[in-house]
C-alpha cells in the first residue's frame, strides 16, 4: 500500500496516525539503544504535531459548515 500524501506533500493523517503508534509500540518495547529512542521520540513529536494541526484545521471546518448551515446565530 503505498503511502497517502497530502496537497503540501506530507502523510496524510492515518498514515502519520499509523507510523505515530508503531513509534510508541517500539519505544515501549524497551530494546532500543537511547539514541535511537531519542530518534524515534523525536520523529514521534513532529508525526504527533503534525495530527494536531490536521485534526485542527478539520474542526474548523467543520465549525464553519456548522456556522454556514445556522445563519441566524
Amino acid at each position: 500500500m503505498a503511502n497517502k500524501k497530502t496537497p503540501m506533500g506530507l502523510p496524510d493523517f492515518e498514515t502519520s496516525l499509523k507510523k505515530l503508534e508503531t513509534i510508541v509500540t517500539k519505544m515501549e518495547g524497551g530494546e532500543l539503544s537511547l539514541e535511537q529512542a531519542l530518534k524515534q521520540f523525536e520523529e514521534g513529536v513532529a508525526l504527533a504535531r503534525q495530527c494536531q494541526l490536521v485534526l485542527s484545521q478539520a474542526e474548523q471546518r467543520v465549525e464553519q459548515l456548522m456556522a454556514d448551515n445556522n445563519p441566524q446565530e
